[in-house]
Protein backbone atom coordinates (compact mmCIF):
# COMPACT_ATOMS: atom_id res chain seq x y z
CA UNK A 1 0.00 0.00 0.00
CA UNK A 2 2.78 2.68 0.45
CA UNK A 3 4.59 1.64 -2.64
CA UNK A 4 1.48 2.29 -4.32
CA UNK A 5 0.74 5.53 -2.75
CA UNK A 6 3.81 7.12 -2.36
CA UNK A 7 5.97 5.36 -5.11
CA UNK A 8 8.19 3.65 -2.30
CA UNK A 9 9.62 0.56 -2.56
CA UNK A 10 12.43 0.33 0.18
CA UNK A 11 12.33 1.18 3.71
CA UNK A 12 15.71 0.43 5.95
CA UNK A 13 14.44 0.57 9.14
CA UNK A 14 11.57 0.40 11.60
CA UNK A 15 11.50 2.13 14.58
CA UNK A 16 8.68 -0.19 16.54
CA UNK A 17 7.35 1.19 19.41
CA UNK A 18 6.46 -1.54 21.40
CA UNK A 19 3.90 0.61 24.25
CA UNK A 20 2.92 3.71 25.64
CA UNK A 21 3.53 2.55 29.28
CA UNK A 22 6.88 3.99 30.55
CA UNK A 23 8.14 4.17 34.53
CA UNK A 24 9.66 8.13 33.51
CA UNK A 25 7.79 10.82 32.95
CA UNK A 26 10.06 13.21 30.80
CA UNK A 27 9.24 16.53 30.83
CA UNK A 28 10.01 16.75 27.03
CA UNK A 29 8.65 13.66 25.99
CA UNK A 30 6.52 13.70 22.69
CA UNK A 31 4.35 10.96 23.95
CA UNK A 32 2.25 13.40 26.86
CA UNK A 33 -0.91 12.18 28.23
CA UNK A 34 -0.17 8.52 26.01
CA UNK A 35 1.96 7.18 28.60
CA UNK A 36 -0.97 6.29 30.33
CA UNK A 37 -2.85 4.39 27.61
CA UNK A 38 -2.84 0.88 27.47
CA UNK A 39 -2.11 0.29 23.80
CA UNK A 40 0.68 -2.16 22.66
CA UNK A 41 1.56 -4.47 20.28
CA UNK A 42 1.13 -8.32 21.33
CA UNK A 43 4.52 -10.03 20.41
CA UNK A 44 3.33 -11.92 17.41
CA UNK A 45 1.92 -8.51 16.03
CA UNK A 46 5.40 -6.75 16.15
CA UNK A 47 6.93 -9.96 14.46
CA UNK A 48 4.23 -9.87 12.41
CA UNK A 49 4.76 -6.13 11.16
CA UNK A 50 8.60 -6.79 11.26
CA UNK A 51 8.00 -10.00 8.65
CA UNK A 52 6.06 -7.89 6.55
CA UNK A 53 8.62 -5.06 6.45
CA UNK A 54 11.78 -7.01 5.89
CA UNK A 55 9.57 -8.93 2.78
CA UNK A 56 7.34 -6.00 1.51
CA UNK A 57 10.25 -3.07 1.80
CA UNK A 58 13.39 -5.01 1.92
CA UNK A 59 13.55 -3.73 5.75
CA UNK A 60 16.90 -4.76 7.42
CA UNK A 61 16.98 -3.19 10.38
CA UNK A 62 14.68 -2.61 13.74
CA UNK A 63 14.76 -0.05 16.79
CA UNK A 64 12.75 -1.19 19.46
CA UNK A 65 10.96 1.61 22.02
CA UNK A 66 8.09 2.99 23.51
CA UNK A 67 7.09 4.15 26.22
CA UNK A 68 10.32 2.06 27.81
CA UNK A 69 10.75 -1.27 25.70
CA UNK A 70 12.41 -2.76 28.98
CA UNK A 71 9.17 -2.83 30.68
CA UNK A 72 7.42 -4.97 27.87
CA UNK A 73 6.68 -8.13 28.80
CA UNK A 74 7.98 -9.92 25.71
CA UNK A 75 10.92 -8.25 24.93
CA UNK A 76 12.80 -11.02 24.88
CA UNK A 77 10.65 -13.03 22.67
CA UNK A 78 10.28 -10.00 20.37
CA UNK A 79 14.30 -9.22 19.79
CA UNK A 80 15.14 -13.24 19.79
CA UNK A 81 12.62 -13.30 16.76
CA UNK A 82 13.66 -10.35 15.14
CA UNK A 83 17.05 -11.20 15.19
CA UNK A 84 17.10 -15.42 15.31
CA UNK A 85 14.46 -15.87 12.64
CA UNK A 86 13.58 -12.49 10.69
CA UNK A 87 18.35 -11.31 10.37
CA UNK A 88 17.09 -8.29 11.08
CA UNK A 89 19.40 -5.62 12.68
CA UNK A 90 18.31 -5.19 16.25
CA UNK A 91 18.60 -1.52 18.20
CA UNK A 92 16.77 -0.58 21.48
CA UNK A 93 16.22 3.02 22.49
CA UNK A 94 15.78 2.70 26.93
CA UNK A 95 16.18 4.94 29.95
CA UNK A 96 18.43 2.54 30.91
CA UNK A 97 16.94 2.16 34.56
CA UNK A 98 17.58 -0.73 36.27
CA UNK A 99 17.19 -2.69 33.42
CA UNK A 100 20.84 -4.78 34.05
CA UNK A 101 19.44 -8.35 34.10
CA UNK A 102 16.92 -7.97 31.34
CA UNK A 103 19.79 -6.54 29.55
CA UNK A 104 22.24 -9.60 30.20
CA UNK A 105 19.33 -12.00 29.04
CA UNK A 106 18.88 -10.24 25.29
CA UNK A 107 22.27 -9.16 24.88
CA UNK A 108 22.86 -12.21 22.51
CA UNK A 109 20.44 -10.54 20.18
CA UNK A 110 21.17 -6.75 20.19
CA UNK A 111 23.33 -4.75 18.07
CA UNK A 112 23.11 -1.77 19.76
CA UNK A 113 21.59 0.09 22.68
CA UNK A 114 20.86 3.46 22.87
CA UNK A 115 20.85 4.77 26.17
CA UNK A 116 18.88 8.34 26.04
CA UNK A 117 20.65 10.93 28.46
CA UNK A 118 19.73 14.85 28.73
CA UNK A 119 22.91 16.46 30.22
CA UNK A 120 25.30 15.75 33.40
CA UNK A 121 24.03 14.87 36.84
CA UNK A 122 21.11 16.92 37.83
CA UNK A 123 20.35 18.20 34.08
CA UNK A 124 19.61 14.96 33.06
CA UNK A 125 17.62 13.94 36.36
CA UNK A 126 15.87 17.27 36.67
CA UNK A 127 14.54 16.32 32.96
CA UNK A 128 14.26 12.71 33.38
CA UNK A 129 14.07 11.28 36.83
CA UNK A 130 16.05 11.42 40.23
CA UNK A 131 19.00 8.57 39.72
CA UNK A 132 18.71 7.86 35.71
CA UNK A 133 21.92 9.76 35.22
CA UNK A 134 24.05 7.00 36.84
CA UNK A 135 21.78 4.56 36.46
CA UNK A 136 22.21 4.92 33.05
CA UNK A 137 25.82 5.45 33.31
CA UNK A 138 26.21 2.09 34.82
CA UNK A 139 24.42 0.05 31.86
CA UNK A 140 26.86 1.54 29.69
CA UNK A 141 29.55 0.12 31.32
CA UNK A 142 27.76 -3.46 31.71
CA UNK A 143 26.60 -3.32 28.07
CA UNK A 144 30.42 -2.64 27.48
CA UNK A 145 31.22 -6.16 29.79
CA UNK A 146 28.72 -7.97 28.14
CA UNK A 147 30.23 -6.78 24.52
CA UNK A 148 27.02 -5.17 23.41
CA UNK A 149 27.44 -1.93 20.87
CA UNK A 150 26.16 1.45 22.91
CA UNK A 151 24.90 4.64 21.42
CA UNK A 152 23.16 7.35 23.52
CA UNK A 153 20.34 10.01 22.35
CA UNK A 154 19.84 13.35 23.62
CA UNK A 155 16.84 15.95 23.17
CA UNK A 156 18.49 19.45 22.63
CA UNK A 157 16.33 22.08 24.88
CA UNK A 158 17.81 25.39 26.66
CA UNK A 159 18.55 23.49 29.88
CA UNK A 160 21.23 21.30 28.21
CA UNK A 161 22.50 22.87 25.12
CA UNK A 162 25.86 24.17 26.81
CA UNK A 163 26.16 20.22 28.35
CA UNK A 164 26.16 18.74 24.70
CA UNK A 165 30.19 18.63 24.35
CA UNK A 166 30.40 17.73 27.90
CA UNK A 167 28.26 14.76 27.56
CA UNK A 168 29.48 13.73 24.44
CA UNK A 169 32.69 13.72 26.26
CA UNK A 170 31.83 11.88 29.54
CA UNK A 171 30.07 9.45 26.84
CA UNK A 172 33.82 8.27 25.12
CA UNK A 173 34.96 7.43 28.22
CA UNK A 174 32.32 4.71 28.59
CA UNK A 175 32.85 3.62 24.93
CA UNK A 176 29.81 5.10 23.23
CA UNK A 177 29.95 4.81 19.50
CA UNK A 178 27.58 7.62 18.51
CA UNK A 179 25.67 10.15 20.11
CA UNK A 180 22.23 11.36 18.56
CA UNK A 181 21.11 15.02 18.70
CA UNK A 182 17.17 15.65 18.49
CA UNK A 183 15.49 19.11 18.04
CA UNK A 184 12.56 19.83 20.68
CA UNK A 185 9.34 19.56 19.19
CA UNK A 186 6.22 21.20 21.01
CA UNK A 187 4.15 18.45 21.88
CA UNK A 188 3.40 15.81 24.48
CA UNK A 189 4.99 16.94 27.78
CA UNK A 190 7.14 19.45 26.16
CA UNK A 191 4.02 21.46 25.17
CA UNK A 192 3.61 22.18 29.10
CA UNK A 193 7.44 23.25 28.75
CA UNK A 194 7.91 25.99 26.70
CA UNK A 195 10.80 27.15 28.64
CA UNK A 196 12.74 24.39 27.52
CA UNK A 197 12.33 25.68 23.78
CA UNK A 198 15.30 27.15 22.28
CA UNK A 199 14.17 30.46 20.99
CA UNK A 200 17.47 31.91 19.59
CA UNK A 201 18.13 30.12 16.19
CA UNK A 202 21.98 31.67 16.81
CA UNK A 203 22.21 28.44 19.77
CA UNK A 204 21.92 25.73 16.87
CA UNK A 205 24.49 27.54 15.36
CA UNK A 206 27.26 27.93 17.97
CA UNK A 207 26.16 24.61 19.09
CA UNK A 208 27.72 23.13 15.23
CA UNK A 209 30.65 25.58 15.14
CA UNK A 210 31.55 23.84 18.88
CA UNK A 211 31.09 20.53 18.12
CA UNK A 212 32.72 21.33 14.78
CA UNK A 213 35.89 22.14 16.47
CA UNK A 214 36.18 19.46 19.17
CA UNK A 215 37.54 16.85 17.28
CA UNK A 216 35.70 14.12 19.12
CA UNK A 217 36.39 10.83 19.00
CA UNK A 218 32.33 9.55 19.71
CA UNK A 219 30.28 10.24 15.90
CA UNK A 220 27.77 13.13 16.82
CA UNK A 221 25.09 12.53 14.64
CA UNK A 222 22.74 15.88 14.49
CA UNK A 223 19.29 15.22 13.14
CA UNK A 224 17.71 17.61 10.55
CA UNK A 225 16.15 20.49 12.30
CA UNK A 226 19.42 21.24 13.98
CA UNK A 227 21.43 20.91 10.88
CA UNK A 228 22.54 24.37 8.69
CA UNK A 229 19.82 24.51 6.29
CA UNK A 230 17.18 22.63 8.43
CA UNK A 231 14.26 20.48 7.70
CA UNK A 232 12.45 20.64 4.23
CA UNK A 233 8.59 21.24 4.75
CA UNK A 234 7.91 18.96 1.85
CA UNK A 235 10.65 16.60 0.43
CA UNK A 236 8.63 13.29 -1.63
CA UNK A 237 10.64 13.44 -5.25
CA UNK A 238 8.43 12.87 -7.98
CA UNK A 239 8.59 9.48 -9.71
CA UNK A 240 10.31 6.33 -8.19
CA UNK A 241 11.18 3.65 -7.07
CA UNK A 242 12.36 5.59 -3.82
CA UNK A 243 13.97 4.75 -0.67
CA UNK A 244 13.91 5.91 2.63
CA UNK A 245 15.93 5.58 5.67
CA UNK A 246 12.72 4.99 8.25
CA UNK A 247 9.36 4.82 8.92
CA UNK A 248 8.14 4.72 12.76
CA UNK A 249 5.14 2.17 14.08
CA UNK A 250 3.15 3.83 17.35
CA UNK A 251 1.68 1.26 19.93
CA UNK A 252 -1.64 1.79 18.06
CA UNK A 253 -0.16 1.10 14.36
CA UNK A 254 -0.46 4.56 13.25
CA UNK A 255 2.68 4.49 10.76
CA UNK A 256 4.90 8.08 10.22
CA UNK A 257 7.54 8.56 7.53
CA UNK A 258 8.69 12.13 9.41
CA UNK A 259 9.93 12.93 13.21
CA UNK A 260 8.26 16.52 12.81
CA UNK A 261 4.81 14.17 12.58
CA UNK A 262 5.84 12.03 15.78
CA UNK A 263 3.20 12.58 18.86
CA UNK A 264 0.83 14.89 16.20
CA UNK A 265 -2.29 12.50 14.40
CA UNK A 266 -1.77 12.94 10.86
CA UNK A 267 -1.15 9.36 9.66
CA UNK A 268 -1.68 8.60 6.08
CA UNK A 269 -0.68 4.87 7.16
CA UNK A 270 -1.87 2.51 9.50
CA UNK A 271 -0.96 -0.93 10.09
CA UNK A 272 -4.33 -3.33 11.22
CA UNK A 273 -2.97 -5.69 13.76
CA UNK A 274 -6.30 -7.95 13.28
CA UNK A 275 -5.56 -8.39 9.29
CA UNK A 276 -1.75 -7.80 9.41
CA UNK A 277 -1.88 -5.40 6.48
CA UNK A 278 -1.29 -1.94 5.88
CA UNK A 279 -3.84 0.74 5.03
CA UNK A 280 -3.84 3.86 3.35
CA UNK A 281 -5.94 6.55 5.57
CA UNK A 282 -6.29 9.66 3.44
CA UNK A 283 -7.16 13.05 5.03
CA UNK A 284 -6.45 16.82 5.17
CA UNK A 285 -3.49 16.16 7.70
CA UNK A 286 -1.94 13.18 5.72
CA UNK A 287 1.92 13.50 6.81
CA UNK A 288 3.76 12.53 3.62
CA UNK A 289 7.18 14.23 4.57
CA UNK A 290 10.60 12.15 4.66
CA UNK A 291 13.32 12.81 6.81
CA UNK A 292 16.76 14.07 4.94
CA UNK A 293 19.86 12.61 5.83
CA UNK A 294 21.00 13.52 9.87
CA UNK A 295 24.49 15.30 9.91
CA UNK A 296 27.52 13.99 11.03
CA UNK A 297 29.94 15.37 13.40
CA UNK A 298 32.96 13.72 14.73
CA UNK A 299 34.51 10.52 14.53
CA UNK A 300 33.09 8.29 10.81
Amino acid sequence: MISEVTGIRRIRMLYLQLLYRCNFECLHCFHGKRLQHADAFTADEAVNLLTLMRDQYGTEAVTLLGGEPFVYRDLTQVVQCAKRDLGLRVEICTNGYRIERRLTEIASGLDLLRVSLEGIGSTNDQIRKFGSYRSALSVLEIAQRLGVRTGATMTVTSRNIEEVLPLARVLQGYGVEQLKLHCLRPVGNAADHPELLITDPAAYTRLRGRLDAAALEIEVIVDEDLSADGAPSACLPDGGPIEIERIEADPRGALTMSCKAVGKDSHAFWYDKLTDHIDHRPSATDELTLAVPDVVYGRV
